[in-house]
């Protein structure tokens, strides 16, 4: 079985989506399966130092980087790439919508009768397709429903992300395989001292995290609300907000969300952290918050609940599976100021919590267990094409 895996970009400025592409295709080698990537290079306004038009190979897949030019990630060599070999692959699986380079993979599929997967990552919920939606509607129904209809499975990361698009009225079935962690990464948990030893002043402090991008899906403006109310009666907290802004003016936006509800003396943004630092960070946390509007399958919220941490998160990170290992509540302010104060009354009862998610997570959503699932579909389709 040979795969190939088209993502318009795999810079860490684009979140979790990259990195969930790059551990599924890891997973998937790991199984015996060929797994090509191509992609660009972009990476927000910069791009990525690597090698263009030539394989990097990696233990279990290789990468191949093309240039890109304007919005949308434009690029002529990777369409040029994708019509000369997609027919030297068994099936294709894109990532994202709202992106050029998906769209001539869609079309060299076609033309060469190639079967392929699309997997939105949360791009087609009622949230995001309302946001800019004047730019994403002609384009949705130009270019990216014809490709939908045809594929031969939407993948979807979660069960109430496949019941968010049935407004779309979609041709194509859809199946549910959701994203993971590497077991390994999570098997001992790092020493916070590397993450204080960068951040002293937050030696001490009872910590709030949230991982994730600087966007405005993301809540932080629920999040200076909920936190303001929680600082009130829990003074010794302190907020890490640790993210990039990815939109290229949102951050202080998001900082003055924090002023404004009187609570930006104890809240920390650290800019994106990666590696151990990350891992530290998490360790170094008495909670874990996301108070997103709109996720596909949040990879962050795995990564804190393997950490053993209390979550706190909305409804629209589309997890109801950790409803009994975590605090799901509705996209409000008050109400994730309630879950955050609740948790910091009963110190035990937040263990116990973060305990039964580490737990949860380890048992349910390693990429081993997920890789296993997605090549069965794939299976499945190669099959029947």
């Amino acid at each position: 079985m040979k795969i190939l895996i088209v993502v318009p970009a795999l810079g860490n400025v684009y979140g979790g989506l990259p990195k969930s592409v790059i551990e599924l295709a890891e997973s998937i080698g790991k199984l015996g399966i060929n797994v090509d990537l191509v992609t660009t290079n972009a990476n927000g306004d910069q791009v990525l130092d690597v090698p263009l038009f030539t394989w990097t190979h990696n233990q279990y897949y290789r990468i191949k980087y093309f240039p890109y030019i304007a919005d949308y990630k434009f690029t002529i060599p990777l369409t040029v790439w994708l019509f000369q070999n997609i027919c030297d692959y068994d099936l294709v699986h894109t990532n994202g919508v709202f992106a050029y380079p998906t769209l001539p993979a869609y079309w060299a599929c076609q033309f060469h009768k190639v079967p392929y997967v699309i997997t939105p990552h949360g791009m087609l919920e009622p949230w995001a397709l309302a946001n800019k939606a004047y730019k994403k509607k002609l384009y949705f129904s130009v270019l990216e429903k014809p490709a939908l209809q045809k594929a031969s499975y939407i993948h979807m990361l979660a069960d109430s992300e496949a019941a968010g698009i049935k407004p779309l009225k979609l041709k194509s079935p859809l199946v549910v395989v959701p994203n993971g962690i590497r077991q390994n990464d999570f098997r001992e948990l790092i020493n916070p001292e590397i993450f204080y030893r960068k951040f002293p002043e937050l030696l001490n402090k009872t910590l709030i995290i949230f991982l994730g991008r600087i966007d405005p899906k993301k809540g932080l403006d629920l999040l200076a609300k909920a936190f303001a109310k929680a600082y009130q009666e829990f003074p010794e907290t302190h907020l890490i907000i640790a993210g990039q802004d990815n939109t290229g003016g949102y951050l202080p936006i998001a900082q003055n969300y924090f002023e404004e509800a009187g609570c930006a003396d104890a809240v920390k943004f650290t800019g994106m952290l990666t590696g151990d630092l990350k891992y530290a960070a998490l360790a170094a946390a008495t909670i874990y918050v996301a108070p997103s509007y709109s996720e596909g399958f949040s990879m962050s919220v795995l990564e804190g609940m393997a950490s053993g941490l209390p979550c706190v998160i909305t409804t629209g990170c589309n997890f109801p599976e950790a409803s009994e290992v975590s605090e799901i509540v509705d996209i409000d302010a008050e109400q994730i100021g309630n879950a955050l104060i609740k948790l910091l009354e009963n110190p035990a009862r937040a263990k116990d919590m973060g305990d039964r998610a580490r737990k949860f997570i380890l048992e349910n959503y390693t990429w081993d267990k997920i890789a296993s699932k997605m090549v069965s579909v794939y299976t499945e389709i190669i099959s029947d094409h």
